[in-house]
């Protein structure tokens, strides 16, 4: 399989991969918590979506919150190939994040603590990369389903940036889109520390608390 020389720049239209008009096939249960994946959810949940990394160490921070999380799943969001597989998103060449997609109750969890435990779980300052793995797909984002989700996203990332600075980081360079079509990652992604409980986990965040109380639930 054809992969770019440099895998930080996005593709084009013109130069990304064709993709396919099916979905790939992925799990249909979620390992921990035995829900279908893909629904339907029960009334009354919100969901989330993320990019933070590496997606099997991404999503156990969001299914070890416990309480509230009512599915967490694995895929390919934000970029132009549709239905992309794992191979064709490592190519740089579907313009894809690896995203968590969280479903969760806001009557038992805040959006803002899944902000908080977001920013706290990676480098938001590091661009096309997430420590030592490089590339389109590891950069960090937030994709909002809402105005109040994007307005709280906004809200705690000038708040976290503040306290970045004080600490010595940069810029954050996180991107808050509307959320974008997810597409199920394979099932041997889904819930992967979960099965691999050794599993490789790129991530590591920069040690800086998020301020809390900044959002409203």
């Amino acid at each position: 399989m054809f992969f770019r020389k440099n895998k930080t720049v996005m593709p084009t239209p013109e130069t990304a991969l064709p993709g396919r008009a099916t979905p790939i096939p992925t799990a249909a249960e979620h390992e921990i918590f035995s829900r279908p994946l893909q629904g339907p959810y029960p009334d009354g949940l919100e969901m989330a979506m993320f990019g933070l990394g590496c997606f099997w160490g991404a999503e156990r921070k969001f299914w070890s919150l416990g309480a509230g999380i009512w599915i967490t799943a694995v895929g390919y969001a934000g970029g132009l190939t549709p239905n992309p597989t794992y191979e064709e998103v490592c190519t740089g060449l579907t313009g894809h994040n690896e995203a968590v997609l969280v479903v969760y109750d806001p009557k038992r969890i805040s959006y803002g603590t899944l902000l908080k435990t977001y920013w706290e779980s990676h480098d938001p300052t590091q661009g096309m990369r997430q420590g030592n793995d490089v590339g389109t797909q590891y950069r960090s984002g937030i994709y909002t389903f809402s105005d109040a989700q994007r307005e709280a996203a906004e809200a705690s990332k000038a708040a976290y940036q503040k306290v970045l600075s004080e600490n010595g980081y940069g810029t954050i360079t996180t991107e808050i889109l509307p959320a974008p079509q997810f597409f199920f990652a394979e099932d041997y992604h889904q819930q992967y520390l979960a099965k691999v409980p050794h599993g490789y986990c790129g991530l590591g965040g920069t040690g800086v608390s998020c301020p809390t109380g900044l959002t409203a639930a």
